[in-house]
Parts: C-alpha cells; structure tokens; sequence
C-alpha cells in the first residue's frame, strides 16, 4: 500500500464566505508555499481538496442547488454554479504551479454521478495515474449530475470520502487528514478548542456545533465533524487546525502535533 495524507483547504478559509466571490489570495499563496516547503520532505502521497467558499456556495444557494431536486429551467443556475467553483479552483491550481508544484485537476462534475445528494459512481484511474507519476491531485466542492435530483453539490469532504474508499482498492492508504478553517479546532458549548474527540465524547461535541458561517449550502462544521468521525473509524488520523496561522499546515503535512482539535485513529 502506498500511503496517503489528504488536506482540505476550507472555503471559509480561502474566501470570506460572508461575501460574493471574494478569494483571500494572499492566504491561498500562503499555503501553496507551505504546502511546497513540506512535500519534498513527506514519505507520504498528498491529495488537496478545497471548499468553493463565496464562489459555489453563493451561487448554489441563489440557484437553489443541492437542497433537492433542482428547478425546471434552472440550467443556467446549474452552470452558473459550476463556474463560479471552477473560477475558485483555478486560483487554488494556479497559486500551486506559482510554488513550483505540479497540481493536476480532479473534478468532480467530471468525474462522479450522484442519487439523491449522494455519490453513487466515480472515475478515479487518472488520479490514482497522477499520483504515480508525481503529480499533485487537487479537488474541490463542485456541481455534479444527479440521477434523482437532476444536479446535486459534491461538497469537498463527499469528494475525499469517495476518494479514500476508491483509491484504497487501487492500493493508496490515507494515513491522515488535515482540515484547515478559520477555527482552532471544533469548540464546545464554552467556546473553547476540544483538544480531543473520540467515540466516548463525539456526541456531546456534535450536539454543541453551531451554525456555518456565511453563506453554506453542505452543512459548514457539522459536516466536517461528521467527515473527519468517519475517517476516524476507518483508522485515519484527522487534525482540524486554524489555517490563518502561518507554518501550520506545513507542520501538520510533516505529522507534527499541532493546536487545535485532533482525532486519533481507531480501526
């Protein structure tokens, strides 16, 4: 098995999700260099994923996209939607060619088909063939078609979750998971970072998680702490971290321990 680490950038951290469009380049450069600075010293494979902040979740949410069955003649929100990701994704790929990586696009709107909000099939031999080969595979939050819904949002963490079951059989092991945002971790009901969550106490975290910040049509925090659980019981390591602070993600993609919330792996 080859061993992965899998970063998802989060669109609240990439974006201000409070607006319409607003990319935080000079954050996303950040972290491309960072991400650069650690990569030639990792023994592990890396794979990117990104939210589309104020790009995809603004326009889904005016379109009506990913909360059930879209609209007739609702495809001009359809595309609409996907552009706005892709736009977003462009300046992900591009601040990581400027740092003299070799990202390479894997999109879910061409790669995957959902049912009902949920993927039900993807394409994933040209990302297993560009990890081979040495490149960087970067995904993102992105419309995909449904067969029930018509279009649904492919978030971000469904797009890693398929990713890791489906490279597991072409003989990729995620080891670890990096999730950045604009938080130092998951907070309890007093405000504070939970430095650890497990089976014993993921419930009464769960129940104390807030609302998303901005505009967010997957499910903001709740839906990372429900990913970044599910990663764990398959025996992956999960870190949610502040991605504001410089250095952090370099130190996490080299397994130091970082501040924030971790959960360790149980399988």
């Amino acid at each position: 098995m080859t061993d992965l680490v899998m970063v998802k950038l989060g669109g609240s951290l990439i974006t201000d999700k409070r607006g319409e469009s607003a990319a935080r380049e000079d954050v996303i450069e950040r972290l491309g260099r960072e991400i650069a600075a650690a990569l030639p010293r990792m023994w592990e494979k890396l794979v990117v994923g990104h939210g589309s902040g104020s790009f995809g979740h603004a326009a889904a949410a005016r379109h009506g996209i990913g909360r059930g069955p879209v609209a007739a003649g609702s495809e001009a929100g359809v595309s609409e939607t996907a552009y706005q990701a892709a736009r977003l994704h462009e300046l992900v790929v591009g601040s990581l060619r400027d740092a003299d990586l070799a990202p390479f696009s894997w999109a879910p709107s061409s790669a995957m088909i959902m049912r009902s909000g949920r993927p039900v099939k993807a394409t994933t031999e040209p990302l297993a063939e560009a990890l081979e080969q040495g490149l960087l595979p970067v995904t993102y939050g992105d419309v995909v078609m449904d067969r029930e819904w018509g279009a649904a949002i492919c978030s971000t963490e469904q797009a890693l979750r398929t990713l890791h079951s489906r490279l597991k059989r072409r003989g990729f092991r995620v080891r670890r998971a990096l999730w950045l945002g604009v938080t130092s971790g998951i907070y309890d009901s007093a405000g504070e970072p939970v430095p650890r969550i497990d089976r014993g106490n993921f419930s009464e975290v769960r129940r104390g998680i807030g609302a998303a910040e901005g505009t967010d049509v997957t499910g903001g925090m709740m839906l990372r702490l429900e990913t970044v659980r599910w990663f764990q019981r398959r025996g992956v390591e999960s870190w949610i971290v502040d991605g504001r602070v410089p250095g952090l993600l370099e130190a996490g993609l080299l397994g130091e321990d970082l501040p924030g919330t971790r959960l360790p792996p149980e399988a």
